[in-house]
């Protein structure tokens, strides 16, 4: 019989305190403790030999090689409710609701600012307002169509947001590979339960993607813009534009007209192009607007999106609400766009421009996790208690000489579901990144990436900084 192991101190998404299997998860716990764990580690191994396999790969560059390994993956699920998804999921629809009226209207009235709910010297300091964004009108007044907002579950329970990402959020295509590698390792239970499926979401983005051309465009043709191979995220652009029927494309690839329409060079000559996905930062899409040195964009697509001749997905200048400074202040953006309460808790933040707050990080800084505003994967991020004392001299040196770029958050203990490691399970602390689809209509993956973090006691789940993934189980209980 396989132990699953659980602490009474944290949430375990299994099983409760008492080691009872959780509602939704009663079919898994009562099939995981009938395993050995001989035969459980050989349901990974056929698990990990499928990923080489099917060639599912990320890129580290912290390491200084640069080079593609097999995507971690742990076999062992994480359950949720379909009951509580579905809570999960308006939530997630009304915060991105109020994060797309709130970049529309940065760009344009400012009311926001004007009435005194946001100050305006965040957004003048803000790294990732795009000035050259001002005044365009992206369809149905849509910025962040495709999103990946991260969850976490505290110790009592309750699932927060965590940080929202909106400029090119990854990690999609690994959601829709773990499922498939799961359904190969515990068919029986897709037999026995209701788990509900995350297939459709590549139909979704191909739709939501269709319904931003142009005008008068029946059937668009949808470039996914890619850095190139030597980008960490290659995989899954390859992978999304086979699977939405798109062209793979590198800036190279594509050329403005002087009718200031995209197109796409071809063996038969130039077609157009009518959305793009992009997968290339704002800052280097377009050489004759933002970086002159770029060669990953396409000199004058901003020239076509602005004329409204392109889409672009995501719209240039979205990463304005990409800041861990705005989500401070998502609560209360929320209030005032939509006049609703959120749904979805976040984290209590400390914002470090302001000077009390600031003063309050600084003294209790080894009790708080501390995060620039506008890193990713992990990056910069210190945890206060597992932190030497010239760490944490060093951060404050950082966060007095920049207030507006730190923010600090309590250390959550966050939820566990018992992984295997070396041979044994043992509880490991995850996230969730669903995907939330944003155009005429709204929608929201079934689950979402399962993130874990493999290292013991570590609370860091990104792959780039040592964390794996776990298949999402939605369960009708």
């Amino acid at each position: 019989m396989a132990e699953l192991r659980t602490s009474a101190d944290l949430w375990d998404e299994l099983l409760d305190k008492d080691g009872a299997p959780r509602r939704a998860a009663a079919e898994l716990v009562q099939q995981l403790q009938s395993l050995g764990l001989a035969e459980l580690q050989q349901r990974q191994d056929l698990a990990e030999l499928d990923i080489v396999g099917m060639g599912i790969t990320f890129t580290v560059y912290s390491d200084g090689r640069g080079i593609d390994r097999a995507w971690p993956f742990d076999v062992i699920p994480r359950v949720i409710a379909a009951d509580e998804w579905r809570g999960i999921e308006r939530g997630l629809v009304q915060r991105l609701r109020a994060i797309n009226m709130f970049i529309d209207d940065v760009y344009h009235e400012q009311r926001v600012i004007h009435d005194g709910v946001f100050p305006a010297e965040l957004l003048e300091h803000s790294v990732n307002f795009r000035r050259e964004c001002v005044g365009a009108n992206p369809k149905f007044g849509v910025w962040a169509h495709i999103s990946g907002s991260d969850l976490v579950r505290d110790g009592d329970g309750t699932m927060y947001v965590l940080e929202d990402n909106l400029r090119v959020p990854s990690g999609v295509s690994y959601v829709l590979e773990n499922r498939a590698i799961s359904k190969r390792a515990f068919a029986d239970l897709f037999s026995k339960q209701s788990i509900l499926p995350v297939d459709a979401y590549t139909d979704e983005l191909n739709r939501m993607l269709s319904s931003l051309a142009p005008e008068g465009i029946a059937e668009p043709t949808i470039a996914v813009l890619t850095p190139g191979i030597y980008n960490s995220a290659y995989f899954e652009h390859s992978f999304l534009a086979q699977r939405i029927g798109a062209a793979l494309v590198e800036g190279i690839d594509l050329v403005v007209g002087d009718d200031e329409c995209v197109y796409m060079r071809t063996i038969d000559g130039l077609e157009r192009v009518h959305v793009i996905y992009r997968r290339v930062d704002d800052l280097f899409i377009d050489p004759e607007v933002f970086r002159a040195d770029s060669t990953l964009g396409v000199p004058g697509l901003m020239r076509a999106w602005r004329a409204g001749n392109v889409a672009i997905a995501n719209a240039p200048g979205a990463g304005v609400a990409d800041d861990k400074v705005v989500y401070a202040w998502m609560p209360d953006l929320i209030r005032y766009y939509l006049q609703e309460e959120p749904l979805l808790p976040n984290v209590p933040t400390y914002r470090c421009v302001y000077d009390d707050e600031r003063a309050y990080v600084v003294e209790h800084i080894a009790e708080l996790v501390v995060k620039p505003a506008n890193e990713s994967g992990g990056y910069g991020l210190l945890i206060g208690n597992r932190a030497t004392r010239s760490e944490l001299d060093d951060a404050i040196a950082s966060i007095e000489a920049d207030p507006r770029n730190w923010v600090a958050q309590p250390i959550l203990a966050l939820s566990t579901v018992p992984t295997l490691c070396d041979g044994a399970l043992e509880p490991r602390h995850v996230d969730l990144r669903p995907f939330i689809l944003s155009g005429a209509t709204s929608y929201v993956s079934a689950g979402g990436l399962t993130r874990v973090a493999l290292r013991r006691g570590s609370l860091v789940v990104n792959s780039s900084q040592g964390g794996g993934s776990k298949d999402t189980w939605i369960v009708e209980a």
